[in-house]
């Protein structure tokens, strides 16, 4: 930093804030985060890293540059913290029926999905068919970042956050503030999405894999307890959970974990910040200073990735690729 330069401002400590500070740290950056302490949608995540996802079982967008970051930043910063907050778990997709696995199996020879298919596997009873899928794991968000915020906390770099200024931030700030920074409008149009996730006790259904399949997840999370999500909703954007998303996922669970011989432990929800899909982007604000926003239903995977290439763009001056880039995004080009 410069003689004179104020030290940067980090605004949000939910997976961007935290990622990009831990990246600052290692840089030896001066800094500050400002938080409002309260919960995002990062601390209800599930955490979860599916390698190959959705109806036509594609890959994950450019999985093969995070997955790699994203577990070894976990891990190294977990160890730090003295924490493990990173768990790799083989992924099961499961076909209802022989069409879903019929489509299924078209794309497995798909040379960008190949390397995370470990091989047809025997199905759960009730389901027709079933990959296992390589590369699949879990963060657990919450221990990331409540651990995360007491080491800022000794820093001393962890503030709480006042109101922005009404002629926006300035060249040292860095907004991060997920879904809230979304909905003022602020960054243009956006796609947000509520969810609702559950968590429920089941010791005795299998904690070998993540379970994927009927357009739901039931993710193990340790000590017989399970998350399953998640639902999708575009017009109520609150963080309230409902008794329709509570029933939909009890059926997911059942589904997934076999039976009806679980527990609910706790019913969530929160809005997924999203820009376009669930690719994020980092770069300049158009008011001044950068923003790192839109990692949606996948901020696990992307954080840590986006982080440093952010960290570099405003220690180092480096360019963001265009896939990436808030300014190209903004106007069209990316």
């Amino acid at each position: 930093m410069k003689s004179g330069d104020q030290p940067w401002r980090v605004v949000g400590q939910g997976l961007a804030g935290t990622s990009l500070a831990w990246r600052f740290l290692e840089r030896g950056a001066e800094f500050t985060i400002a938080s409002d302490g309260r919960p995002g949608s990062s601390r209800v995540a599930a955490g979860l890293v599916n390698p190959v996802t959705g109806r036509n079982f594609g890959p994950s967008w450019r999985i093969g540059d995070f997955l790699p970051e994203a577990a070894g930043f976990y891990e190294k910063t977990g160890s730090f913290l003295g924490i493990r907050c990173w768990h790799p778990l083989p992924v099961l997709r499961l076909a209802r029926d022989a069409e879903e696995w019929r489509r299924i199996d078209a794309r497995m020879a798909n040379p960008e999905a190949a390397p995370w298919i470990a091989g047809v596997a025997p199905p759960p009873p009730g389901w027709h068919a079933a990959v296992e899928l390589r590369g699949g794991g879990r963060l657990d968000a919450r221990a990331f970042l409540d651990a995360s915020a007491a080491h800022f906390e000794k820093l001393g770099i962890l503030r709480q956050r006042e109101e922005d200024p009404p002629d926006g931030p300035d060249a040292r700030t860095i907004l991060c503030q997920g879904a809230a920074g979304l909905l003022d409008g602020r960054l243009g149009p956006h796609r947000c999405a509520k969810g609702e996730i559950l968590t429920v006790h089941a010791p005795g259904w299998s904690e070998s894999h993540i379970r994927v399949g009927a357009g739901g997840w039931l993710v193990p999370v340790g000590g017989g307890r399970f998350k399953a999500g998640s639902t999708y909703e575009w017009d109520t954007l609150d963080s309230e959970p409902t008794v329709a998303g509570l029933d939909r996922l009890r059926e997911t669970a059942r589904r997934l974990g076999g039976d009806d011989a679980f527990a609910v432990v706790a019913h969530e929800a929160g809005v997924r910040p999203i820009l376009r899909r669930s690719q994020p982007v980092i770069g300049r604000h158009p008011d001044g200073g950068f923003v790192f926003n839109g990692l949606g239903s996948k901020g696990s995977l992307y954080a840590p990735g986006c982080a440093r290439r952010l960290a570099d763009a405003c220690l180092e001056g480096a360019a963001i690729g265009a896939d990436l880039d808030f300014e190209s995004f903004r106007h069209g080009r990316a």
